[in-house]
């Protein structure tokens, strides 16, 4: 922010009350404890808090300086609104007696972990299905909570908590995806400083990327220009996690922008323009590579650690930069302490090779194979 105004520069309750009491005839007590200072003490007070608020008003009058509802307020002064939070979705596959219908909005979970007192996620099935003959049947869920905290890892997945005659077991095979927490100032910030920044007007490719970030759950999105030819538009999204988003953030893009795709313009897009809305394409990134660790250290523990870094490495690189550098990998492995040293370190097979991912394309962490 810049320098405040004068006027609000150092208005301490003493130097207040100092400027107060010079006004005060010479020949008047105006010692502590006297009429006359007891008498301005308070206002002097008073003012000086009066100057902190004043402050504080003009902190939450401008966008980079302001926080919570305040920055609402003065995103919405550009058209530029809060995302909410978006439910995780995934699939589960139940096993029990063939034939046995599970109908739509059986809501299944995940146990309560005693030791972390994380507390169990819910999901409902969004459609009814029908076990095989072999007693299994797949069904999409979503989280009954939007947010983060919907999205968990394969397998946990496990409690049936709605019971179903018939159906004995539930799991997911898959992470469940797609879940995002209300947008952060931070995110929503970016985006009021990329709409009054980067004007995007008359459907050029801004706007297009404008259109798809209002769109609640979409992390990322690239503009595909005359995709399939003069008066054709691809968009491809990635979800808040920088993965490839799911087919409801999808959906729910397509239908702002473009709801019909034929041109009539019936959604946020200008008439003419064919507007297909995709998710990205994943590339997986697999790592191999042979390891000398520290005493006392786990495989295990080092290759977690190797997957951490290596995500958050992709996850800057989405839809910013295309070339995944194998000195950026190779140098997460050196940051790593448990690791002594490192040799015949691959990526995707070769080594000493950068990746240049194409446009619609994200890098994805893959398979990670550590070894002695």
């Amino acid at each position: 922010m810049a320098e405040l105004p004068l006027y609000l520069q150092e208005q301490t309750e003493e130097r207040i009350m100092q400027r107060m009491l010079e006004r005060v005839p010479s020949d008047i007590d105006k010692s502590e404890g006297s009429f006359i200072w007891d008498a301005e003490a308070p206002a002097a007070f008073m003012l000086s808090e009066a100057a902190v608020w004043a402050q504080q008003v003009l902190e939450r009058g401008f966008a980079s300086t302001t926080y919570g509802e305040y920055l609402d307020l003065r995103a919405e002064e550009h058209g530029v609104t809060r995302r909410p939070a978006v439910a995780a979705t995934g699939t589960v596959q139940f096993t029990g007696t063939p034939g046995v219908t599970v109908p739509a909005g059986t809501v299944v979970a995940t146990p309560v972990d005693e030791f972390s007192e994380e507390p169990s996620m819910e999901y409902e099935t969004t459609a009814s299905v029908t076990l095989d003959a072999n007693g299994e049947g797949k069904a999409a869920v979503r989280a009954l909570a939007p947010g983060r905290a919907g999205v968990v890892p394969a397998g946990v997945i496990q409690v049936i908590a709605t019971p179903v005659s018939g159906v004995s077991a539930v799991t997911n095979s898959e992470e469940t995806r797609g879940g995002a927490d209300i947008e952060s100032d931070e995110l929503l910030l970016e985006r009021f400083y990329s709409q009054v920044r980067n004007q995007g007007t008359s459907g050029n490719k801004a706007q297009y990327m404008k259109w798809a970030g209002e769109v609640p759950g979409v992390g990322g999105a690239q503009v595909h220009p005359l995709w399939k030819g003069p008066g054709t538009v691809g968009v491809y999204l990635l979800d808040a996690e920088k993965r490839a988003a799911n087919e409801e953030i999808v959906a729910a893009a397509q239908k702002y922008i473009d709801p019909t795709q034929d041109g009539q313009g019936m959604g946020v897009a200008p008439a003419g323009p064919v507007v297909t809305v995709m998710a990205a394409k994943e590339v997986p990134m697999n790592i191999k590579v042979k390891l000398t660790l520290a005493s006392g250290v786990t495989m295990a523990d080092v290759k977690a650690l190797i997957e951490k870094g290596v995500r958050a490495y992709l996850k800057q690189l989405a839809f910013v930069d295309p070339l995944v550098r194998y000195t950026r990998i190779a140098a997460i492995l050196l940051d790593i302490p448990p690791i002594i040293d490192f040799t015949d370190l691959t990526v995707n097979g070769s080594a000493d090779t950068n990746f240049e991912i194409p446009l619609g394309q994200v890098a994805v962490l893959g398979m990670v194979d550590v070894y002695e």
